[in-house]
């Protein structure tokens, strides 16, 4: 140990003078690798093929090219003088927007209806029977609610130029959502100011992305567009199919047993039609509410052809089929068919009807869009009393069926509520 120790400083400061000695030789041997290199690629250079030397250069050549080259030309340019121009301008002519038409053609040629559009109606002079009309049951022209409408323009004026939440609510809204809701027998309603938006403002109330709907495959215009906005999951069944219905309500429950924790939070809704305006078929309702509690879906009826048309009082498919109108979860249709007025309602249990109000201010059909005027909603009251039994209700209405089916060499025809035609005038 004695005669290691003292060597150790010595070999230490020959480490330490013998270090940047070592750089510097390192240093020189990767300048020297890097000509080396160098050399080795000019070699190569000399020993490639001639035309491996000729392709690489053309290749350089080419990409200069295109990176210092322009990538379109500019035309040269002629200034017209001020005659020139006006001499083009004089000789332009326009091509037509659209052909041709002859003032004979039949959309130019209307055909003129004179006085109201009612059973019977008189066209071009003539006078015809009606069956091309929503005015099922012929208020149009009734007298009792003409003066309604007189008594209403009277003290309301002819418009509301606001929408419900903007000073837009009338006591006559207030007062025709407690009578519809009477006639009905819901505890609440509640109504929009254009029948088309009334259920395709109502299904993306309830139903949000993820839920799932089941809709029959001939339903109308109007519920297409609200299962459009309600972004939610649609599964379309067999048109009046409920063997087809309840196969895909089985599928659903088998996926629901996989992912329980997803089921729970995910709603199902069925929606139809009470009467297909696309089919003038009516809804199995009885059929679906059997569905509705074994797979424990809800039920949203569209009532805009049948409200007014089918039931004793004209109430719809609830009381044609003598169901429980307590086992619909939601029930809209609108007041521009049966009651001769416009906008549309629907009908429920309360706290269904107050979320419509409530969920994100209301849904736009209803929060958005001007109230309709009080002129027609006083005039609702009294196509609704039209409706209940006693002169002028649907007696009245088989009534007029018959002088016309008399008319028209059909007999004894009467108004029935089954075997409907094919055709839009089959509810008559």
């Amino acid at each position: 140990m004695c005669v290691v120790a003292p060597a150790c400083p010595i070999l230490r400061g020959d480490l330490e003078r013998s270090t940047p000695r070592d750089v510097t030789g390192g240093r020189a041997v990767m300048a020297s690798g890097q000509q080396w290199v160098l050399v080795e690629m000019v070699q190569a250079f000399y020993e490639a093929p001639a035309y491996h030397l000729i392709l690489e250069g053309i290749l350089i050549l080419w990409i200069i090219r295109l990176l210092f080259s322009k990538t379109y030309k500019l035309h040269e340019t002629y200034k017209l003088t001020e005659k020139e121009k006006e001499d083009l301008i004089e000789e332009w002519q326009p091509e037509p927007l659209v052909p041709a038409v002859s003032r004979d053609h039949p959309s130019l040629n209307y055909d003129v209806v004179t006085g109201p559009p009612s059973h019977k109606i008189i066209i071009n002079g003539k006078e015809c029977i009606n069956f091309a009309s929503f005015n099922f049951l012929g208020l149009l022209d009734n007298e009792r609610v003409k003066q309604k409408a007189l008594a209403s323009l009277k003290k309301y004026g002819v418009g509301t130029c606001g929408p419900r939440g903007f000073y837009g609510t009338f006591d006559v809204h207030l007062e025709l959502e407690s009578r519809l809701a009477n006639f009905m027998k819901t505890e609440e309603a509640i109504i929009y100011s254009y029948g088309f938006a009334t259920i395709a403002s109502a299904i993306p109330a309830y139903s949000k992305r993820g839920d799932i709907i089941f809709v029959d495959e001939a339903a109308c215009f109007s519920v297409q567009k609200g299962l459009q906005a309600s972004r939610s999951f649609i599964k379309y069944f067999k048109h009046n199919d409920m063997e087809d219905l309840e196969r895909l309500l089985k599928e659903q429950e088998l996926e629901d047993q996989k992912n329980p924790r997803k089921a729970r939070v995910t709603r199902k809704f069925i929606v139809v039609e009470g009467l297909y305006i696309n089919t003038a078929d009516v809804c199995p309702l009885p059929e679906l509410v059997k569905l509705k509690y074994k797979y424990k879906v809800r039920i949203f009826l569209e009532e805009s052809m049948s409200f007014g048309v089918l039931g004793e009082h004209g109430k719809g498919v609830t009381e044609h089929f003598g169901v429980n109108i307590d086992d619909i979860d939601l029930i809209s249709a609108n007041m521009e068919n049966a009651v001769a007025s416009i906008g549309g309602f629907c009908c429920g249990r309360s706290f269904v009807i107050d979320h419509q109000v409530r969920a994100t201010g209301g849904p736009p059909g209803y929060m958005e869009e001007p109230r309709s005027a009080a002129i027609l909603i006083w005039c609702s009251p009294g196509a609704l009393q039209q409706d209940q039994p006693g002169p002028g209700g649907p007696a009245w209405l088989g009534g007029t069926s018959l002088v016309q089916g008399d008319q028209l060499g059909w007999g004894g025809t009467s108004l029935v509520q089954q075997d409907y035609s094919k055709a839009d005038g089959g509810c008559y």
